[in-house]
């Protein structure tokens, strides 16, 4: 036999070998090496490693699994770069207290996706200049955009989320909500909730635009609907909790406010120690800082309750921004391409529906509402004089402090 210096595999074993080795992975190759250079007998390793360019260790370790008929784990997991998240644990958190007040949902409520105002760049820079993060702790900007999508953040652009119009208080007026809402997540006795009604829903056997697997008829014109329900939603962004309730009748402000009262009566005992509640909302018609009947109620609630509320309003066009929103994007998504029959089968799908790991608390309200209902002049300047209102901007920033003695 020649020496293995002297021996030369034919190019045809060659180019086999070397394939069949970087198509398998880990222990299988290893032992396929092994097995190759056994077959070569005395010199199979030099040769191996000369003509097929094969590590002498990793072969050995090959043979020793054939012998053993053990597999070595391989240590990939203690090489290599750590992700980011584990070399600053808080990261993920911080990024998204500063992307949260500047994100929307899609206007359309065809995505769950979350659209920002704010660039990667400008994230790095308020982590360093908000956080206290270093710059050199940092990752690079592309790293934080992969982050961002990754978190359900996409900075583009789609269809009607231009608002249609925009006042000069706008800027100033989301200024003052992230100042309130950043407050309020960072005291333990204040909770912040996201309240807002989606547009009715008709039932019966309507299209509503999705795609199932299953094929599906339904009427071909938009006949008179059994009932209509308003999906109306509270929502506590802190804890990705939500409660919808399906109202039948009227939406009004007696029946926003008795839906606020119903939800802090079944959660007292849970939030014994909030002292303030900050309330999110658009500047509806029943439920503005206008509204005599809204106001009325809302100041009893928090006598009552003797809780501090602080209405916060998102400016004209620009509900979207309200958090709550964003979870009527999901049961749209969740229930799109079915048809709303019956009741119990919008019910049923409410209750399904599954927000960042956590359903619904769902509540059926079959109470009837007037509308109309409204102050007198008089009464509603009693009203007034136990409002505190935010200067330049009253009617989007309202306060009602309570004694607590």
């Amino acid at each position: 036999m020649l020496p293995a210096n002297d021996l030369k595999l034919p190019e045809h074993l060659k180019a086999l070998y070397i394939k069949t080795a970087k198509k398998l992975k880990g222990t299988d190759r290893r032992q396929f090496m092994a097995e190759v250079v056994k077959s070569l007998g005395i010199g199979g390793q030099t040769l191996a490693e000369r003509e097929l360019g094969w590590n002498r260790r990793t072969v050995r370790k090959g043979t020793k699994e054939l012998n053993s008929g053990e597999v070595i784990e391989d240590g990939y997991w203690r090489s290599g770069r750590k992700k980011v998240e584990v070399k600053l644990p808080n990261l993920m958190a911080d990024i998204k207290a500063i992307v949260e007040p500047q994100s929307q949902s899609d206007p359309s409520f065809q995505s769950t996706r979350l659209y920002t105002r704010i660039s990667a760049a400008e994230v790095r820079r308020q982590l360093i200049l908000t956080k206290g993060y270093e710059d050199e702790a940092l990752p690079s900007c592309e790293t934080i955009r992969h982050r961002l999508n990754d978190m359900g953040y996409s900075l583009k652009r789609v269809a009607k989320t231009k608002p249609q119009k925009r006042i000069p208080e706008t800027d100033a007026i989301f200024q003052e909500i992230e100042k309130i809402n950043k407050e309020a997540d960072e005291d333990p006795h204040t909770l912040r909730i996201s309240i807002d009604a989606k547009v009715a829903v008709k039932i019966g056997e309507f299209d509503r635009g999705g795609k199932p697997r299953v094929p599906t008829k339904a009427l071909d014109h938009d006949f008179e609907a059994v009932m209509t329900l308003t999906p109306y939603g509270i929502y506590v962004p802190e804890l990705d909790e939500l409660w919808l309730f399906f109202i039948s009748s009227k939406l009004t402000a007696d029946c926003i406010v008795d839906l606020i009262e119903q939800w802090w009566q079944n959660q007292t005992a849970r939030f014994r120690h909030i002292r303030k509640l900050v309330i999110n909302q658009d500047n509806g018609p029943e439920n503005n800082s206008r509204r005599t009947q809204f106001m009325s109620r809302i100041l009893d609630f928090a006598h009552q309750s003797k809780l501090h509320v602080q209405l916060a309003y998102y400016p004209p066009y620009h509900s979207k921004y309200n958090p709550v929103e964003r979870t009527f994007a999901w049961l749209e998504k969740h229930w799109n391409g079915s048809l709303l029959d019956s009741l119990e089968t919008v019910l049923k799908f409410a209750k399904t529906l599954t927000i960042r790991g956590k359903h619904p608390v769902v509540n059926l309200v079959e109470k009837i509402y007037h509308t109309g209902v409204k102050l007198t002049k008089a009464a509603m300047e009693k009203v007034e004089e136990q409002l505190e209102r935010f200067p330049d901007l009253k009617k989007w920033f309202v306060s009602i402090p309570v004694n607590f003695d």
